[in-house]
């Protein structure tokens, strides 16, 4: 069985990280989504709540699950006996950070590779930060994730809101 990690922060999980997921469910035997636990982020959702907007969005998908790591990806990575990572490429400003990334993760553990996949051209600008700065400020982030996530974007910028306030 051909499994591959797919890991993030998906803080949210927009509609390019799941243009990569659908697309490479189609490419592999066990897509697994790893949900990074990178507290010094300072995440706006928490590991739960990311790891339940994944999985809802993709639970249509019988070869797609969704669990969680922290530490060093290399060991995640062979501990779940896979055999490879997907990256997304926006652009080429990603390319140079995730290039470095890969080749660290090759010295670190040659058995695993590294593939890069480029979302939709519609995607390419897209990114959880732009989404969570969109929605902050009012805006309408309708065609940038899903409707659950819209929606929980909404709650808990208004929680966080309320307690500034």
């Amino acid at each position: 069985m051909r499994t591959v990690i797919y890991p993030g922060s998906f803080d949210p999980v927009t509609n390019g990280h799941l243009d990569l997921v659908f697309r490479a469910a189609r490419l592999f035997d066990r897509v697994i989504i790893a949900v990074a636990r990178n507290e010094s982020k300072s995440p706006l959702f928490s590991l739960q709540e990311r790891k339940r907007m994944v999985a809802r969005a993709t639970r249509h998908l019988p070869n797609v699950e969704v669990d969680s790591f922290e530490g060093l990806l290399v060991q995640y990575v062979e501990k779940r006996a896979a055999h490879a990572i997907i990256r997304g490429l926006r652009a080429v400003s990603d390319f140079e950070f995730e290039f470095q990334l890969a080749l660290m993760n090759r010295k670190l553990n040659e058995r695993i590779e590294t593939i890069f996949m480029m979302p939709k051209d519609t995607y390419t600008f897209l990114s959880s930060r732009i989404v969570k700065e969109i929605a902050s400020l009012g805006g309408d982030v309708t065609c940038f994730v899903p409707a659950h996530v819209r929606t929980a974007l909404k709650m808990k910028l208004a929680k966080r809101s309320g307690q500034e306030g």
